[in-house]
């Protein structure tokens, strides 16, 4: 009977402690999930990769999510509007928390912007603007200042009522139609604007553009540049045409332009920090998916490298 007992006894005990041994794992698995579930994901759809500032820009944002922690899906929209609709809409089935957009077009990227409205998603513009949808931050330099010192510092070089020309960005962008305003503000009372063409942000167009430029206005003094890759491409036309004494002014700061501007190539270009822009735009979005109040536009420095 003794006998009996002890075995039902030990047999309780190994009962009790198979059901404590499985008890912590499973306890323990569900801590490890749920801080998985509570990873930020932000997708970012990008205007376009082949140019330097937007590598910077993404260099600068995966940077600050891996510090932070975020899980940072990074898109090419390569330039084209239909394509980045579309990759902003594979974000979407995604199940991304939060979509980054730097418009391709301003105008057209509302159709983006209003499919991620629709699946809940909040959208932070980041450097140019959307012109539709709703958007929750818009991280970005104020462009039209930009513009002012940039037009300020072309006629402190080139003097009051100099022939300039004006090599404006992708149409329809914020970035060009801005940075435009801000330097008709300056120039259109205080220079000779002799022609404004686009070369969409592009320094092979650049190049060509200047080309035609210097043939039908060879005595132009100076020229503004909506971005830097224009202004690298404006420098290699001039300087073929022997126009080294051309004054070019650029936007952007990248590393091309800086060094150009420290050899006395390139009269100036004002600094965007690309970099700081993602910073701030990982930082906004982590305060959004926790409810935190964040003001509506969220402005970068800028400084004029000359």
């Amino acid at each position: 009977m003794k006998r009996h007992v002890l075995m039902l006894m030990l047999a309780f005990a190994v009962i009790l402690m198979a059901a404590c041994s499985t008890e912590s794992p499973v306890e323990s698995g569900n801590d490890s999930n749920s801080g998985e579930d509570d990873k930020l994901t932000v997708g970012f759809s990008i205007s376009t990769l082949n140019n330097p500032f937007f590598v910077t820009l993404q260099e600068g944002a995966e940077a600050k999510a891996e510090e932070m922690g975020i899980d940072l899906v990074v898109v090419d929209a390569q330039d084209g509007v239909a394509k980045q609709i579309s990759d902003v809409e594979d974000l979407i089935q995604q199940g991304v928390d939060v979509i980054l957009i730097n418009p391709t077009d301003s105008a057209s990227v509302g159709t983006a912007v209003e499919a991620a409205n629709s699946a809940g998603i909040p959208v932070i513009t980041v450097d140019r603007e959307a012109e539709e949808g709703e958007v929750a931050i818009h991280v970005a330099s104020d462009n039209v200042l930009g513009g002012e010192m940039a037009g300020e510092q072309l006629v402190d070089l080139v003097g009051e009522g100099a022939k300039v020309a004006e090599l404006e960005g992708i149409p329809g962008s914020s970035a060009a139609r801005e940075r435009g305003e801000g330097f008709h503000n300056v120039a259109d009372d205080a220079l000779d604007i002799v022609t404004t063409q686009t070369a969409n942000f592009n320094r092979a167009e650049g190049l060509t553009v200047m080309e035609n430029i210097l043939q039908s206005n060879p005595d132009i003094a100076g020229v503004f540049a909506h971005n830097d890759e224009m202004a690298l491409g404006a420098l290699e036309a001039a300087e073929a045409a022997g126009r080294e004494d051309l004054v070019i002014i650029g936007f952007d700061a990248t590393d091309d332009a800086v060094a150009a501007v420290d050899n006395g190539r390139l009269a100036g270009t004002v600094a965007q920090q690309p970099v700081l822009i993602g910073e701030e735009a990982l930082e906004a979005a982590l305060k959004l998916y926790n409810d935190e109040e964040v003001e509506k536009f969220i402005p970068v420095e800028l400084e004029l490298i000359k």
